[in-house]
C-alpha cells in the first residue's frame, strides 16, 4: 500500500495540451482542430458518452433546422447520402464517426465540481468527483444548453398529472386522447405541440412572449440559406422586411392565431439577444385547423386545472415544459469574470471565444454550429503555437510538475 501522499499524487495529472469541458460538438470540434495541428488535449465528460444532450435529452422526431451544410463540424462534412435535414440519430451516428476518425477519445463520467486558475503558478486546475486536472490552457465547451430550465410557476408543484421538460419528452405516443399543456412556443414547444397533435393527444401551447415564426423553407429554399445569401448584399434591415413579407404570404398573419411577433425583425433579433426565429415545419397547419390551441400566460395551476391571464381556466392530464436551456459555468468555473451571472461570455460575438490566461470558449455564440465551428478553429490556431513554443522550453517532466503544483 502506497503512503496518503503518494496516493493523492496519483489523482492529480499533468495535461500536455488544453483541457477541454463537454464532448458535445463544440468539445469534438475543438479537440480535432488541435489533433490536426498536433496538438494533444483531454477531454472531460460529465456522462458516460458523446453528445449526451442529444443522444439522451431529445425528443424522437427532432431533425436538424438548418441544411446539413450549415451544420458540419469543421475538417469532415456529413455523409453525402444524408438528407438536406438530418434525423437526430444520423447527427449522432456523424458525430461518432467524427470523433473516431480523429481519434478523439473523452474520459467519461468525469463531472467537474471545479476549475480555477493559479496566478502564482500560471496553471489551470481542474476538480472532478475523483480526480485533478493540471494544464496551461482551458476550453469551456459545455454550451448554452448544459441544464434544463424549469420556470417558477404557482402551483406547478400540486399539479395531479405528470410534470417534464422537453428533455425529457421523448413522444407524443405516449400522451395519446390526453389533454396536454406545453408551456413555451419556442422551437421544442412547436415540434412538441405538433407531435402531440400528430399522435391524437389534444396540445395547448401558451405563447406568453413574442416570438417569430419563419417557414423553414421558402419555394423549396432554405429560409436560412435565403437570409445569409441576402446578407452579403443588403443591411439587415432590409433582410429582414423581405423575410417577414415573404413569411406573411406562405404563413399568414400569424398574430390572428395568437403568435404575435416582436417589433424587432428576426434577424436583427438574433444578433442583438441571441433570440432564436422558429422554423415551421408543420406546427401552423396544425394551429390554423384548431389542432393546436394557443394559449397566453400561465396565471397558476391547480391540482387538475391551470388558470391563465385571460380568465380562462381549463383541465388537463399532463404538462410539458419547453422553457429552454441555460449554461452551468457559474457553478463551477471560480475566480474568474469572463462569465455572466446567466453563464454566458461577456464578450460580444465574434469575440467571445477568448478569455485571458489560456482560458477559451466554444458554443456559446448563439450562433448555432455555424458558430461552433468558426470558434474551434480560432481557438486550435491560436493555442497551436503557444503549445510549440511551451513544448520546446520545457525543462520539466509530468511528475516535477505536478510536484510542483502540489507543494504551492
Amino acid at each position: 500500500m502506497g503512503s496518503h501522499k503518494e496516493q493523492e499524487q496519483a489523482k492529480c495529472a499533468w495535461v500536455h495540451g488544453p483541457i477541454i469541458i463537454g464532448a458535445g460538438p463544440s468539445g469534438l470540434a475543438v479537440a480535432a482542430c488541435l489533433s490536426q495541428l498536433g496538438v494533444p488535449c483531454v477531454i472531460l465528460e460529465k456522462s458516460d458518452c458523446i453528445a449526451s444532450l442529444w443522444k439522451h435529452r431529445t425528443y424522437d422526431r427532432l431533425k436538424l433546422h438548418l441544411p446539413r451544410k450549415f451544420c458540419e463540424l469543421p475538417l469532415m462534412g456529413f455523409p453525402p447520402n444524408f438528407p438536406k435535414y438530418p434525423t437526430k440519430y444520423q447527427f449522432v451516428s456523424y458525430l461518432e464517426s467524427y470523433a473516431s476518425h480523429f481519434s478523439i477519445q473523452p474520459r467519461f463520467n468525469q463531472t467537474v465540481t471545479k476549475a480555477e486558475f493559479d496566478q502564482s503558478c500560471g496553471f489551470w486546475t481542474v476538480r472532478t468527483q475523483d480526480f485533478e486536472y493540471i494544464s496551461r490552457w482551458l476550453v469551456v465547451a459545455t454550451g448554452e444548453n448544459a441544464e434544463p430550465v424549469i420556470p417558477k410557476i404557482s402551483g406547478l408543484e400540486s399539479f395531479h398529472g405528470p410534470v417534464v421538460h422537453t428533455s425529457l419528452f421523448k413522444s407524443g405516443s405516449d400522451y395519446k386522447n390526453q389533454r396536454v399543456l406545453v408551456i413555451g412556443c419556442g422551437n421544442s414547444g412547436m415540434e412538441a405541440s405538433l407531435d402531440l397533435s400528430r399522435h391524437n393527444a389534444f396540445p395547448f401551447m401558451v405563447a406568453r412572449n413574442t416570438i417569430h415564426v419563419l417557414p423553414r423553407e421558402m419555394f423549396g429554399f432554405s429560409t436560412f440559406g435565403i437570409a445569409m445569401a441576402l446578407l452579403k448584399w443588403f443591411p439587415l434591415r432590409l433582410v429582414d422586411k423581405c423575410l417577414l413579407t415573404l413569411t406573411s404570404f406562405i404563413l399568414g398573419n400569424t398574430d390572428r392565431y395568437g403568435l404575435r411577433r416582436p417589433k424587432t425583425g428576426p434577424m436583427e433579433l438574433k444578433n442583438a439577444t441571441g433570440k432564436t426565429p422558429v422554423l415551421d415545419v408543420g406546427a401552423m397547419s396544425h394551429i390554423k385547423s384548431g389542432k393546436i390551441k394557443v394559449m397566453q400566460g400561465v396565471k397558476e395551476i391547480t391540482r387538475n386545472s391551470v388558470k391563465f391571464v385571460d380568465g380562462q381556466e381549463r383541465e388537463f392530464d399532463a404538462i410539458i415544459l419547453a422553457t429552454g436551456y441555460r449554461s452551468n459555468v457559474p457553478t463551477w468555473l471560480k475566480g474568474s469574470d469572463f462569465f455572466t451571472e446567466d453563464g454566458m461570455p461577456r464578450t460580444p460575438f465574434p469575440e467571445g471565444w477568448k478569455g485571458e490566461n489560456g482560458l477559451y470558449t466554444v458554443g456559446f455564440t448563439r450562433r448555432g454550429l455555424l458558430g461552433t465551428a468558426s470558434d474551434a478553429t480560432r481557438i486550435a490556431q491560436d493555442i497551436a503555437p503557444r503549445w510549440r513554443t511551451v513544448k520546446d522550453s520545457n525543462n520539466y517532466s509530468n511528475s516535477q510538475i505536478v510536484l510542483l503544483w502540489k507543494s504551492s
